[in-house]
This record gives structure tokens, C-alpha cells and sequence, in this order.
């Protein structure tokens, strides 16, 4: 064990002044008490450390977006949960990829799953999906039915904090291929944070809804999230207004599918 002298010698305090009379008192002091007082400035071994784990090294930027690029729906769901882009990863308990229809014509988009999403690894299971349902109901639909449900986010945020912008692009590739995936024909984004990060834009839900915008090419739609419209009753009867322009895109663009359709066909053809 090293003295208390070594240990001030090795951290280059030494040397170390005293007053004459100290040392005298030293001097005249039994040994085995000089010997105690040594003692208790002895230094205790280090403890050996834990081993260190080691872990694959991330995927380079460019490598993951196109590892993401070609997942096809059988390694979707797999590669979400073994996701490690962000640190969502640490603190959720299931991921939520989606679920519904993967050819739907219909892609609602909402912000991050919420805690009993995070419970059971399905999007919009809670009061705000039980009324999700019903505004689907509302349209003539329902869920699993032409119909895909998924977030943004596809873990959720510790508190149900809004998502952070490098959380959200991280995720994004995901629900891009998603998109590629079902080839919606039409994308409803649920509240102001998933219409956002979606169009790129900084601005009130207020001011995008009401309009037809577009995601990759794909009209997309604005409304206010199930969540929301739970604590602001009045504000249905808006969500109901969105609901029917994004009924009303789907017709026309189901429409002009079919004049395009109609005008490819031989002259004569019989359309049936």
C-alpha cells in the first residue's frame, strides 16, 4: 500500500512544508500510532471493470437509407423493432410499424404511438383510435379495409413529448417505404406535427387545412388528430369538413384514373 508521503509525491505536492513544532510532535509520537495514521491514508486497489460490450458499428447514412429502400413487407415489421437510429429505441417498449390494408387506397398518418400503442405495438388503439374508427365509419370505411394506419414515428416518445426533428427524419425513410409499399392514392396527416414534418412546412394546423397538398406526388389531406378533437369537442364538425374534401379527392381521383384508363384502351375495345 502507498504512503500518504508517495501518494503527495506522485500527485507532485511534494515537498510538503511544516512548522518545526509539528515535526517535533510527530517525533515524540509511539510508532504504532504514526503507523495508524499512515494506514488510513492507504489507497484501496481499483476495482476491475466491467467488460465492455461491443456492438456492430451503425450504418452509414447513405447505407441505411437504401438498406430501407428495398425492404419489401416481410422484413418491414422486423426491421423497425431492431431499430437503433435514435434513442427511442431505449426507452420504448414495442415499436409500431402499422397496420391495415397494404394495398389501401387510403393512408392515414398521425404523429408517434402514445402509451397504449407502446403496450400492444398497434397504432391508434386507444379513445383516440375508438374515434378514428368511427370517423372512418363515417366515410363509409373501416379499419384493415382499404385502409392503413401508421405514424410518423414508429416509437414512441418518453411522455408523449412532441417528437423532435431529428427523431422524425430519422424515422422518415420508414414511412416513406411504406408509402412506396401500399402506393396509396390519397394520405390523411393526423395533427399539426405529422402535417408538418410531412410537407416540410412551419405553420398552424389551421392555415393547411382546407387545401389539397402533396407528399411524393400523393394529395394529402390535413386534419386535426383524434387526440385532439377528444379534448376539443366543437372542433368535429371541422374534422368533418376535412374528411369530406378528402372524400371528394379520392372521387375525382378515382375519376381521373379512369378517364386515363378509358383513353389507353384500342379504339373499339370493349371496356368490360
Amino acid at each position: 500500500m502507498a504512503s500518504r508521503h508517495e501518494i503527495l509525491r506522485e500527485l507532485g505536492l511534494l515537498p510538503l512544508w511544516r512548522s518545526r513544532r509539528a515535526e517535533a510532535a510527530q517525533a515524540t509520537r509511539p510508532r504504532a500510532e504514526v503507523t495508524e495514521a499512515a494506514a488510513s491514508y492507504a489507497v484501496e486497489p481499483i476495482a476491475s471493470r466491467s467488460p465492455v460490450v461491443l456492438r456492430a458499428p451503425p450504418e452509414a447514412p447513405a447505407d441505411r437509407l437504401r438498406h430501407i429502400a428495398a425492404l419489401e413487407w416481410p422484413q418491414f415489421a422486423a426491421d423497425v423493432t431492431a431499430c437503433t437510429a435514435c434513442g427511442l429505441c431505449q426507452t420504448r417498449n414495442k415499436a409500431v410499424p402499422g397496420v391495415g390494408d397494404k394495398h389501401a387506397q387510403w393512408l392515414f398518418v398521425g404523429e408517434a404511438p402514445g402509451a397504449e400503442e407502446d403496450a400492444k405495438g398497434e397504432p391508434f388503439v386507444g379513445q383516440a383510435g375508438r374515434l378514428l374508427d368511427n370517423m372512418l365509419l363515417a366515410l363509409g370505411m373501416k379499419r384493415g379495409e382499404n385502409v392503413y394506419i401508421a405514424n410518423v414515428l414508429k416509437c414512441r416518445p418518453p411522455g408523449n413529448r412532441t417528437p423532435s426533428p431529428l427523431e422524425a427524419e430519422a424515422c422518415r425513410p420508414y414511412l416513406d417505404r411504406q408509402i412506396a409499399l401500399i402506393r396509396p392514392a390519397l394520405i390523411i396527416a393526423l395533427g399539426k406535427s405529422a402535417a408538418t414534418t410531412l410537407l416540410n412546412v412551419d405553420a398552424t394546423i389551421s392555415s393547411l387545412r382546407g387545401r389539397v397538398h402533396r407528399y411524393q406526388g400523393v394529395p394529402l389531406i390535413v386534419t386535426y388528430h383524434p387526440a385532439y378533437l377528444l379534448r376539443n369537442l366543437p372542433d368535429k364538425a371541422k374534422a368533418w369538413e376535412d374528411l369530406c374534401l378528402a372524400r371528394a379527392t379520392m372521387r375525382r381521383s378515382q375519376a381521373a384514373g379512369g378517364d386515363v384508363a378509358a383513353r389507353l384502351q384500342p379504339a373499339g375495345a370493349d371496356p368490360n
